[in-house]
C-alpha cells in the first residue's frame, strides 16, 4: 500500500520565485525560530531515544495554538520527569491517571503511544533501528511506510487495538503532516533548527513536505500547488515541485511556506 504513488508533473518554478523562496526560508530557518516552535523540546536532549520520544510526542500535539502546543509539550516532559527514555522503559505511564494532554489527545492515548515505543525500544533499541529494519529507505514513501510499521507495533502492544489519535490509520489519503515534521527534525542537519540525528536511515532528499492548511494555502498562492485538498496527493505534488529546485533537500522550503501568510505570498515578485 505505501509504495503506491501517483506521478505528478511538477509545477514550473520561475527563477525569481525560487530566489524569493530561498530568501524567505533562510530568514525563518534561524536560531530565533527554535524558542517558539515545538522543535525546542527534542532539542533539549542528547540521547537518541530521548530525542525520538520527544520528537514524536511533540509532533503529535502540534496542532492548534502554538503557545498551547508548547505548554502541553512541557506538560508531557513534566509527566515523564524530564527523562523520557527512562520513563518509557520503566513503564511509568501505566501509573498515569486519566486526564487531558492536548485537545483531543488524552492520557489514555499517551499510554497507548508509549506502550508501543516501549515495545520498539525493547526489540530494536531505537526508532532509527526500527526504521532500518522496516527498510523505509527502499520505499518511495518512507514516512508512510514507517507509520505503517509503527501502527502495527503500537496495536500489538495494546492488545490489537489501533489508535488514530497517536498515528493516522488512513495511510492511503493522509498528508501525515506531524510525522513528516518530526522526520524533518530527525533527518535534516544544517546545524540551525533541525537536529539530523538519524544518520543513514533516510536522506533529506527522501523527506516530504509537512502539509497543513496554512502551508497548503501559501503554496497555492505561490502557484506551487493546484489541488484544493490537503491530502497525500497534494503532499506528493508539492514535494515533487520543490524537488525540481532543491532535489537534495526539498523540505527546506517548509520554512518559507510555514513562515509566510498566504496574502503575503500573493505579493511575491
Amino acid at each position: 500500500m505505501t509504495n503506491k504513488k501517483t506521478t505528478f508533473i511538477p509545477a514550473e518554478v520561475p527563477a525569481d520565485l525560487r530566489e524569493w523562496l530561498d530568501r524567505e526560508a533562510a530568514r525563518v530557518n534561524s536560531v530565533e525560530f527554535i524558542s517558539a516552535d515545538p522543535v525546542q523540546f527534542p532539542r533539549r536532549f542528547s540521547r537518541l531515544q530521548d530525542i525520538e520520544t520527544v520528537a514524536l510526542l511533540s509532533a503529535t500535539v502540534a496542532w492548534g495554538n502554538r503557545k498551547m502546543i508548547c505548554a502541553n509539550c512541557e506538560k508531557m516532559l513534566r509527566i515523564m520527569d524530564y527523562d523520557p527514555y527512562s520513563y518509557v522503559m520503566d513503564q511509568g505511564y501505566e501509573e498515569l491517571p486519566d486526564g487531558n494532554i492536548h485537545r483531543t489527545f488524552f492520557a489514555r492515548d499517551f499510554r497507548h503511544y508509549l506502550r508501543g515505543l516501549h515495545s520498539i525500544f525493547m526489540r530494536y533499541g531505537s526508532l532509527a533501528d526500527f526504521a532500518r529494519s522496516e527498510h523505509i529507505a527502499d520505499n518511495e514513501a518512507p514516512a508512510w511506510h514507517l507509520v505503517e510499521g509503527m501502527n502495527r507495533e503500537l496495536a500489538a502492544a495494546n492488545g490489537g487495538i489501533a489508535n488514530s489519535r497517536c498515528l493516522p490509520q488512513n495511510l492511503a489519503t493522509t498528508a501525515l503532516k506531524r510525522i513528516n515534521m518530526a522526520l524533518r527534525w530527525l533527518v535534516r542537519d544544517d546545524g540551525i533548527v533541525d537536529m539530523g540525528v538519524w544518520k543513514g536511515v533516510i536522506t533529506p532528499a527522501q523527506l516530504y513536505i509537512p502539509l497543513d492548511v496554512h502551508v497548503g494555502d501559501t503554496a497555492r498562492s505561490l502557484g506551487l500547488l493546484n489541488r484544493s485538498a490537503n491530502d497525500r496527493r497534494s503532499v506528493d505534488q508539492l514535494t515533487a515541485t520543490l524537488r525540481t529546485i532543491r532535489p537534495e533537500d526539498p523540505v527546506y522550503y517548509d520554512y518559507a511556506l510555514f513562515g509566510l501568510l498566504p496574502e503575503t505570498a500573493e505579493q511575491h515578485p
